[in-house]
């Protein structure tokens, strides 16, 4: 019997946890963490984060790096998911798992039921590889036939952003790539404030905020200090930066 997913994020804190950093069009958009469930689908876990490291080296059946950098996001569907993990073919035909081209479906323990599930992608019973997608609203249709493994503990607002981005059928019309990747140790940096020198303390999205979301006062405090931020880029004339400093406001 399959469960419900959990509610907490993270739910298990000796659980791995890695993280992608997304490029779309050249350009960064931020950061995703995943929690892996390695508590629940020990196999299933390992795979994705040696496949976010790169430490197995080459795969036997690729030929390629075992490793998700510079690996596409090359299906996605709004109201349903993103999917990546082809880093042989790059297009939905390729990729593979650390234990050989494919392996067994682990179990079906977590339900479909939320945004924000890793699951993997698959042809059918037991033929996992390394695609994998990010759920975007719950599927609960994929009960039982796709093994949930993980879920966005950081970074959902990225998530977001891919979900919406223009698609020709169900290829983006941007390259959506998987810039970096890794593991997150005990006490490393989630990467998830941002490092541009402006003085920006907050995170990108205001749901990665350790913030009560409805404490307006707090929220105007910070909308107008990166106004502020905005308007000094602005008045330097850098328009990039004023521009992304006036658009997280806005978020």
């Amino acid at each position: 019997m399959s469960h419900p997913s959990p509610q907490a994020k993270p739910s298990n804190p000796s659980n791995p946890r890695v993280f992608f950093d997304v490029d779309i069009g050249g350009e960064r958009v931020g950061r995703i963490v995943l929690e892996l469930f390695a508590d629940i689908v020990p196999k299933t876990a390992e795979n994705f984060r040696a496949l976010c490291t790169g430490e197995k080296g080459i795969g036997p059946t690729t030929g390629k790096p075992l490793h998700f950098k510079g690996c596409p996001f090359h299906r996605i569907i709004k109201k349903f998911m993103i999917q990546g993990g082809d880093f042989s073919n790059q297009n939905g035909t390729g990729g593979e798992s650390i234990y050989g081209e494919k392996f067994e479906d682990e179990n079906f323990y977590y339900k479909h039921d939320q945004e924000g599930l890793l699951s993997m992608a698959n042809a059918g019973c037991n033929t996992n590889g390394s695609q994998f997608f990010i759920t975007t609203v719950p599927t609960p249709h994929l009960d039982g036939k796709h093994v949930v493994f993980g879920q966005v503990i950081k970074g959902m607002g990225v998530a977001r952003i891919l979900e919406n981005v223009e698609v020709k059928g169900e290829k983006p019309a941007k390259l959506c790539v998987i810039a970096e990747c890794g593991e997150l140790k005990e006490g490393d940096d989630w990467g998830i404030f941002p490092k541009d020198g402006s003085g920006d303390s907050h995170p990108d999205f205001p749901e990665d905020a350790d913030i009560d979301l409805k404490d307006v006062d707090k929220i105007l405090l910070i909308t107008e200090d990166l106004k502020n931020i905005g308007n000094t880029f602005f008045k330097s004339q850098n328009w990039e930066m004023a521009i992304k400093k006036y658009t997280k406001v806005l978020r």
